[in-house]
């Protein structure tokens, strides 16, 4: 996981010199340990493992802030974790990240978007996508709860404009397809088999 949040943390932003405040503050949740002494979680890696949970069990912003301010009890006096939902998505999505909630079947079978948008049961399994929750005034379990999955989809189109925003890097990336040369010589892992099989049959 580190990795890849260091991976996130230097594209999401580094580029954005205007802004570079937000880069730093970013860099430093990612180092920062959770507690002095902490080797398994930093403060960024705690709260996006936290943050985690709480889609993947449909808690409430209010639920969280609870567990929240019961575990920043529960740790060494000086720990780092935020006690507020708010202040946890300000460490989690500093550069006000686009993000897309999406209701899923619980077995994995669909997700409710496009067709499936306005369906309350999974067209394939029959599971419903709410929990239940029990009428307290009857005792049956009639009313809709939270969604039974939610997927947290980031959009990868804001990612590639900004991978492609510097000219010399967009010139980079596409080098393989636009620049390199395909003569049957090996120079770069782009210029496999595949390319000499290509240009015979073009040819």
């Amino acid at each position: 996981m580190g990795d890849n949040l260091e991976e996130m943390i230097s594209d999401v932003g580094e580029e954005n010199f205007e802004r570079a405040h937000v880069y730093d503050t970013s860099k430093s949740d990612f180092e920062q340990p959770l507690y002095p002494g902490c080797s398994m979680f930093t403060r960024l890696s705690a709260t996006l493992r936290l943050f985690s949970l709480k889609a993947r069990n449909g808690w409430t912003d209010k639920s969280f802030t609870k567990l929240l301010e019961l575990l920043k009890e529960m740790l060494l006096e000086d720990n780092m974790l935020p006690n507020r939902n708010y202040e946890a998505k300000k460490i989690l999505c500093p550069m006000g990240l686009e993000y897309k909630k999406i209701h899923a079947c619980s077995n994995d079978c669909v997700l409710y978007t496009n067709d499936f948008a306005t369906l309350k049961v999974c067209p394939t399994c029959g599971f419903s996508r709410f929990k239940k929750k029990t009428d307290e005034s009857s005792g049956e379990e009639e009313i809709e709860g939270p969604p039974a999955k939610v997927l947290w989809y980031l959009p990868i189109i804001p990612r590639f404009k900004r991978l492609f925003a510097i000219k010399e890097d967009a010139k980079n990336l596409t080098w393989h397809e636009n620049g390199r040369k395909c003569d049957k010589f090996l120079r770069h892992p782009a210029d496999s088999p595949l390319c000499g099989i290509e240009a015979i049959s073009s040819s």
